[in-house]
């Protein structure tokens, strides 16, 4: 631009441009002086506001999409001081003077591409931190969390376009496509109707692999493999708790519940990563997990039975030890319904499999109950007496009195038998009362929680009462059919979820694991759970649950020293857009959280409300009602 010009302007400029040089220079030392400032300001807030992680939309893909490695490599090397001037989060953080602490203005959105993300189901995690994991055991797709300088810190966006889900019982059939924009497991699937395109919807007209022709007379054809009375599977309620391994969009499950029967869906985020994701967005009962290396997250005898429709499982690896993690989940006299080609094939490789399968639950004390065409029903044994006649030396073993059949958060499987406690095995049987009474009565089960039936029932009144005081503050904000999918985030007994039953929802009910393993007393009760740390993320995609109910978890984790901005952040990726959130806990935390209620985009419309007394209540515990807004990428409502 100076080409054409007077020497004479040239020099006329050369004042100016040393006194932005020497205006730059002051700046500089102001910036350097001013930031080491605001940077032991933030070390002096503590863990209220530690540094979450760089926000995942600075990062660019690089173009073989190799997963960030090199951008991570490239942020590994920034000191903290590079750090802390580059986070979005610090960046919409304001020092208050006043009390030393920091009052947020709002929460960064995460680039777009982020809007799938599970960070403790996150391959891209896996790669960065160069874990070795061993892929033929599947570990690759177990929950790996991401250390804690590596979180997100930011708000996930939904895709663009996003609608407010359809509504249940609407949504078992048809979701909008803009919501999963994934399309593939139609085309992959399309001989099998999964799924089908329908202009602006995904329809699903119930089918799988190995029901063609629907998921409703595969379930009926079941019932009369097992001779049941009317041809409805739940045998008149005494099987009311599935787990379905394996279940692809989750129409077995989907087709259970006009049976009052609650199907666990269950499939790791693999190659038909959305299998979970759809399933969720049509309101059926789901969850991420793969049989690996550890235990499923439930107590042992949680479901009556188990089924898998060609879920692609090598049931005889190291000595058949994900068929002894099923044996280990199922009820006495549970059944485990396997349809696959190993099952009906005669041919030379599916012979041998099924010979050697044949064999294996032999030895595991299964019986056939039922083989018809494509599908094998076996029988678990009601008793030990079985397991006690076997040979000296019989593989698989029976495990060590020592083992806890319970335990299951990180535990590894084993490749043994869990044999039943003397009262089960003298009792012949759970001794459950068949559904729905069994939501009611008090569990067997309870006396090895230390637990009597009369605590049992004023815990069962008193969430009864509390959930009726939640539903009257929320009358005005939601309408019969508002909610669908429902966490309780801290459940106890399960007798938040049990107060819902008339409701047209499900629960997942969530048990920490760092308290009593109180879950084994909600599957007695046929409601659904998990055990989880809410230290860490759930394994669940980003926007799958219409309320959250969150009962002194705050306090739980505030005292374990973890960051309840981590958990407000982690409720709003798993939270639908116009959804809401119940947080019950003591007033100074609930009048922590309640700064953050704008930075989250959440609406308080019922805070600091106090409960009404009841046989439960400490004295000290208030309840803030809130709602998520529909923010859209580019921060647009």
């Amino acid at each position: 631009m100076l080409r054409g010009r007077s020497d004479g302007v040239q020099v006329q400029r050369k004042p100016l441009v040393t006194c932005l040089c020497v205006m730059v220079f002051f700046v500089g030392l102001l910036f350097v002086y001013y930031g080491s400032f605001f940077g032991s300001r933030m070390h002096q807030v503590g863990r209220s506001s530690r540094k979450l992680g760089g926000n995942p939309g600075d990062n660019e893909d690089e173009e073989n999409g190799s997963n960030l490695q090199e951008d991570i490599l490239i942020r590994e090397k920034r000191n903290t001081e590079d750090e802390e001037e580059s986070d979005p989060k610090l960046e919409n953080e304001i020092p208050n003077e006043e009390n030393n602490q920091i009052t947020l203005k709002t929460f960064p959105e995460c680039d777009s591409r982020y809007s799938e993300l599970i960070p403790c189901l996150d391959r891209n995690l896996i790669y960065q931190l160069k874990l070795k994991l061993e892929l033929s055991l599947m570990e690759h797709y177990e929950r790996h969390c991401p250390p804690t300088e590596r979180r997100f810190n930011c708000l996930i966006p939904p895709p663009e376009g996003y609608k407010v889900p359809i509504k249940w019982p609407a949504s078992r059939d048809e979701v909008w496509k803009v919501n999963i924009p994934h399309t593939h497991l139609a085309e992959e699937k399309s001989d099998q109707n999964w799924m089908i395109v329908n202009g602006d919807k995904i329809n699903f007209p119930g089918g799988g692999t190995h029901f063609h022709n629907g998921a409703d007379k595969y379930i009926a054809a079941l019932a009369d493999m097992l001779k049941i009375s009317g041809g409805n599977l739940s045998n008149g309620g005494k099987i009311r708790t599935v787990l379905d391994v394996g279940c692809g969009v989750a129409s077995f499950g989907a087709y259970l519940l006009p049976l009052d029967i609650m199907a666990m869906s269950l499939a790791p985020n693999d190659v038909h990563q959305n299998q979970i994701q759809f399933a969720l967005e049509r309101g059926i009962p789901a969850t991420l997990g793969v049989l690996g290396t550890e235990r499923l997250p439930y107590p042992s005898m949680s479901f009556e039975l188990a089924h898998c429709s060609r879920c692609r499982i090598d049931w005889l690896q190291r000595d058949g030890i994900l068929l002894l993690e099923l044996d280990r989940l199922l009820r006495p006299g549970g059944y485990f319904v396997y349809s696959s080609p190993e099952a009906y094939m005669q041919d030379e490789e599916n012979l041998q499999i099924w010979n050697a399968m044949s064999d294996l639950v032999k030895r595991m004390c299964w019986k056939v109950a039922s083989k018809r065409d494509q599908t094998v029903i076996w029988v678990k044994p009601l008793t030990n007496d079985c397991y006690l006649k076997r040979a000296p030396g019989t593989k698989p073993p029976l495990c060590n009195s020592e083992d806890d059949p319970d335990a299951s958060w990180h535990v590894l499987m084993k490749a043994c038998i869990t044999p039943y406690s003397d009262k089960i095995h003298h009792a012949k049987g759970s001794g459950l009362a068949p559904w729905p009474k069994r939501l009611t009565a008090p569990p067997p089960r309870l006396v090895e929680l230390g637990i009597s039936e009369e605590d049992f029932v004023k815990d069962t009144k008193a969430w009864r009462q509390r959930v009726n005081s939640y539903w009257k503050h929320m009358k005005s904000e939601i309408e019969h059919d508002t909610l669908r999918n429902i966490m309780d985030m801290n459940a106890n007994l399960g007798a938040f979820g049990a107060a819902l039953k008339d409701k047209a929802v499900w629960v997942m009910n969530v048990v920490p694991e760092n308290g009593p393993n109180t879950l084994k007393a909600i599957y007695d009760r046929g409601l659904m759970g998990t055990l989880h740390n809410w230290c860490e993320a759930f394994s669940t995609y980003p926007r799958t649950y219409d309320l959250l109910h969150a009962w002194n978890i705050f306090s739980d984790i505030d005292e374990r020293g973890c960051s309840i901005e981590d958990l407000l952040l982690e409720m709003d990726r798993i939270l639908r857009p116009t959804g809401f959130i119940i947080i019950r806990d003591k007033p100074a935390i609930v009048n922590y959280i309640m700064k953050y209620l704008a930075p989250l985009r959440w609406d308080s419309w019922s805070s600091n409300v106090e409960p009404e007394s009841d046989p439960l209540s400490s004295g000290d515990e208030i309840v803030l009602m809130a709602r998520k807004q529909l923010s859209l990428p580019g921060g647009s409502h």
